[in-house]
């Protein structure tokens, strides 16, 4: 069976700093595209992060470009998002998705994990 969970959200101050996992299971990660998208409460879902097949290319969303960092290793099936300097709308549900053979980082996702949630406050 082919599952994403993600672990790693929680609550943290205002200019703090989180680590995000994605591991996947039943499927290899090398062949997929792998995503971030959130939701906060009464909010569209948006789309953060991406990174392609081989790692060498990343895009982000403007809102936060310059603070979330995207990484894979492929070997431990694991995708990675760094996130700093977090504010308090960066509160939210974060789900990593994944796309076969995916060159580009427009959706749909073929996979999408449960979510972890991420809580920015003081």
């Amino acid at each position: 069976q082919l599952q994403l969970v993600e672990s790693g959200g929680g609550l943290v101050q205002p200019g703090g700093s989180l680590r995000l996992s994605c591991v996947a299971s039943g499927f290899t990660l090398d062949y997929y595209a792998i995503g971030w998208y959130r939701q906060a409460p009464g909010k569209e879902r948006e789309g953060i992060a991406c990174i392609l097949i081989g790692g060498g290319s990343t895009n982000y969303a403007g809102s936060v470009k310059g603070r979330f960092t995207i990484s894979r290793d492929n070997a431990k099936s694991t995708v990675y998002l760094q996130m700093d300097s977090l504010k308090p709308e960066d509160t939210a549900i974060y789900h990593c998705v994944a796309k076969k053979w995916g060159t580009s980082c427009a959706p749909p996702y073929e996979y999408w994990g449960q979510g972890t949630q991420v809580t920015v406050s003081s």
